[in-house]
């Protein structure tokens, strides 16, 4: 049976770690520190808890680092301090740099290092994200095999240790930083009385994020974690020698709704929050 820990078991790690549990895998998490949300998701998924961080690396065979962005390295530095010499996911939104230092503390300790990029919503019965995986090939069979048989599905890109972030982040760029623009779209609207004419407008086209005003709110409640991943984007972008001012406006205006994690304002709540600098 191969044992899995997953740090930390958020609302896409419990769900993704959960998953490998269909392959006949035990998921192991780390109780120190963890807040009580965090402790519901685990029994939700019925994870197994073990009393520290030493315990889980003594104890597993992957281990996956599915945390915000801002975390990737210091979660790989404290399990590198442990000596872990088995196989290391970072499936964090990071740029191709912020991963080659990744996989430099991770290597030091012993592991081999996966490069991993999950894109989409959290696996489900109707849900089936993608974990996109770049790196040493035994390493890639190993942990396709724990999502054979779940909502998890697993693509492996060539070219080694980069390339899953890189693709991460070319799709976040896109994704998240147009639903912020439909955000101050729909702030100026509401200024001057036509946002019910813009949604008009928005709901012709064929696509468009303008059409999913719902999702305003939770950009906002997201924002905290979406911010430092616009970071990240940029930091990529610029080793790529592409502009990176959208991205950073885009996080900038993350930052008035910082203080908004994990809330349920109202679509007019969240969008007064545009006006001014925040506090």
């Amino acid at each position: 049976m191969t044992i899995v820990g997953v740090l930390h078991p958020g609302s896409m790690g419990a769900a993704v770690a959960a998953q490998a549990k269909l392959s006949g895998a035990e998921v192991l998490w780390c109780t120190t520190g963890r807040s009580s949300a965090t402790k519901e998701r685990a029994l939700k998924y019925g994870l197994t808890a073990v009393s520290d961080l030493r315990e889980l690396v003594d104890k597993a065979d992957v281990i996956l680092s599915i945390c915000p962005p801002a975390y990737a390295e210091d979660v790989a530095v404290e399990v590198s301090t442990h000596g872990f010499a088995g196989t290391y996911v970072d499936g964090n939104a990071i740029s191709p740099a912020t991963m080659a230092r990744v996989y430099a503390i991770a290597a030091r300790g012993g592991a081999s290092v996966l490069d991993g990029s999950i894109i989409g919503s959290p696996p489900s019965g109707s849900k089936s994200p993608c974990l996109y995986l770049s790196g040493p090939e035994d390493a890639l069979a190993t942990v396709a095999s724990l999502f054979t048989e779940s909502a998890v599905q697993t693509r492996a890109l060539s070219g080694g240790i980069g390339r899953a972030s890189a693709l991460k982040l070319s799709y976040s760029s896109y994704q998240k930083t147009s639903r912020v623009l439909a955000a101050v779209s729909y702030a100026l609207a509401r200024d001057y009385g036509v946002e019910e004419e813009l949604l008009d407008i928005a709901q012709g086209r064929a696509t468009s994020y303008l059409a999913e005003t719902d999702y305003i709110p939770k950009v906002a409640a997201r924002s905290w974690r979406w911010g430092p991943e616009m970071g990240e984007v940029a930091d990529a972008l610029k080793e790529a020698g592409l502009p990176a001012d959208l991205v950073e406006a885009s996080a900038t205006v993350m930052s008035r709704w910082d203080d908004l994690r994990d809330t349920s304002l109202s679509i007019s709540a969240v969008l007064e929050r545009l006006h001014g600098e925040p506090d």
